[in-house]
């Protein structure tokens, strides 16, 4: 398994590429999930190097100790997931938005010493995919980066009790004027497949469009009703029934989904992209 190693100079974050490792866009680049570990504390650091070690289809690309160097690699070098501890930053989860910004094809799973139902939900809506602490159990973080690395939102029980937690309060806020807003037929089959959980190319295949429209359409509803992102949207319209979520059959991988499978996966999609 080719690990890579990190020196901290001036510039901050800086691999030294080893056995084919290479930067971003390179073609010689290896086959796996390819995982970038930002954490203070170089012995957690060490520790989750032995855990990937042993896994074939992940691999360690680099490590940074400071939110500066975290960034620094973010338009540098080539990650699928990052491992990101909440205590390098001030804000968290605005760290979380500013280094998808950076790498837009990387996923990130933030680490925290205690589990907070705040932090976790608004970490989930500024794009991560998942928030895990430091005593979760090597063979449950190997499936968190694997789920993760996929595109997939993960929750532990916690998560999951603070997810429905969040959907059953906004349940009961009293209805505002958004209720009111008509959404034309385009764009209630698109707010219907957000709902359903799906991502962004699998709309434009059901629709019959690009991901580049299907991008559009959302920001178009994002400001008539008033949401940030995609857990907000999904939510909303589910509680006050804007849309109908059986006008869409489910895609094939969801077609158990239930109102929390979908508000999950929204929350794993922050963003718009």
């Amino acid at each position: 398994m080719a690990t890579t190693a990190v020196k901290f100079g001036e510039d901050g974050f800086e691999p030294m590429p080893h056995n084919g490792e290479a930067r971003r866009g390179s073609p010689e680049e290896e086959p796996g999930i390819r995982v970038l570990l930002a954490d203070q504390q170089a012995i957690f650091r060490a520790g989750l190097r032995k855990i990937f070690a042993v896994e074939d289809d992940i691999r360690v690309v680099g490590q940074a100790e400071s939110l500066a160097e975290t960034m620094g690699a973010a338009g540098k070098f080539a990650v699928d997931v990052l491992i990101f501890e909440s205590a390098l930053a001030p804000q968290p989860a605005e760290s979380v938005t500013d280094f998808l910004r950076k790498s837009r094809d990387s996923r990130v799973i933030v680490v925290t010493e205690q589990p907070e139902q705040e932090l976790t939900l608004e970490c989930f809506r500024r794009g991560a995919h998942a928030v895990i602490s430091r005593e979760i159990e090597p063979d449950q973080l190997i499936e968190c980066v694997r789920k993760v690395a996929a595109g997939e939102p993960w929750l532990d029980a916690k998560g999951t009790a603070w997810v429905l937690d969040a959907y059953r309060t906004n349940a009961v806020r009293p209805a505002s004027n958004r209720s009111k807003v008509q959404l034309t037929p385009k764009e209630a089959v698109i707010v219907a497949c957000v709902t359903q959980g799906m991502k962004n190319k699998e709309i434009a295949h059901r629709v019959g469009t690009t991901e580049q429209v299907v991008k559009n359409y959302l920001r178009k509803v994002y400001d008539k009703l008033g949401v940030a992102d995609r857990l907000e949207l999904a939510l909303f319209c589910l509680h006050n029934k804007i849309v109908d979520t059986n006008s869409v059959p489910p895609a094939p991988d969801h077609a158990e989904s239930t109102t929390l499978r979908a508000a999950a996966a929204a929350a794993g999609n922050g963003s718009i992209s």
